[in-house]
């Protein structure tokens, strides 16, 4: 299977029925997951692990408070809602659409915040602490807000800008609390760092989960589908059936 290394943006192939690539792009299907899953997980599962195992290696603890995930009703921020609450973690998940709610709460969500809860007040350096921990999907304004109530010596593990690629923050929480910012890459990360992910995947996403979010749908429904999902009318992942 093949996931990043610029493919759709510098090299053909994106939605090809096939696609000649180089070898070492691509990864050993996991055993006990099947095609559609390893798709219905793609770039944004696969960056999702690899956040969760960042902050795991900057000391996130299961029974060391909240882990915020912004953006949980996408597909990265759903997938790592998942992923934390399997692993025992409390979660709490920032979503702007209401009507993702209930689906976050489905797959393990303890708190669902409105976007406008995790926003710092403005001219505070530093607020209460409350997050060990943070994914967050959105970057900009979001970020900024987030990193102000993150623990003594917690991380932000940043793998998105949705929200733009400023973030207008102050350095006083690096300064004063240790605060980590660490940055995911997804798209060019090395082989063995792949393969460790994969193989957790299969481990600490609930597949059962993974298949109740996922809507399979033909080659020929891309650009229907595609602007379904601009406009925010999507939930959970979507996988292309390119043989119909």
């Amino acid at each position: 299977m093949l996931t990043g290394w610029r493919v759709r943006e510098w090299y053909w192939g994106g939605y090809a029925r096939k696609a000649r690539v180089k070898s070492e792009w691509l990864v050993p299907l996991p055993a006990g997951m099947s095609p559609q899953q390893a798709m219905a997980i793609g770039t944004a599962g696969f960056t999702a692990m690899l956040a969760v195992t960042a902050l795991e290696r900057h000391g996130l603890k299961p029974d060391a408070g909240e882990v915020l995930v912004t953006g949980a009703g996408g597909g990265v921020g759903s997938i790592a809602v998942a992923i934390l609450a399997k692993l025992g973690y409390q979660v709490a998940a920032s979503a702007g659409r209401t009507e993702t709610h209930d689906h976050l709460k489905h797959l393990g969500a303890a708190v669902i915040l409105d976007r406008a809860e995790t926003t710092a007040p403005a001219g505070k350096p530093l607020v209460a602490e409350r997050w060990q921990g943070c994914v967050d999907t959105v970057g900009g304004t979001v970020l900024a807000g987030v990193l102000p109530a993150v623990k003594y010596g917690g991380s932000v593990a940043a793998c998105g800008n949705a929200g733009g690629n400023d973030v207008p923050a102050n350095i006083l929480p690096f300064l004063l609390r240790g605060v980590s910012l660490l940055g995911i890459d997804s798209a060019v990360k090395p082989m063995p760092e792949r393969r460790e992910a994969w193989a957790r995947l299969t481990r600490d996403l609930p597949l059962d989960k993974l298949d109740a979010m996922t809507t399979v749908v033909r080659l020929d429904d891309v650009v229907e589908w595609g602007a379904k999902i601009l406009k925010g009318q999507v939930r959970g992942r979507v996988v292309i059936d390119l043989t119909g």
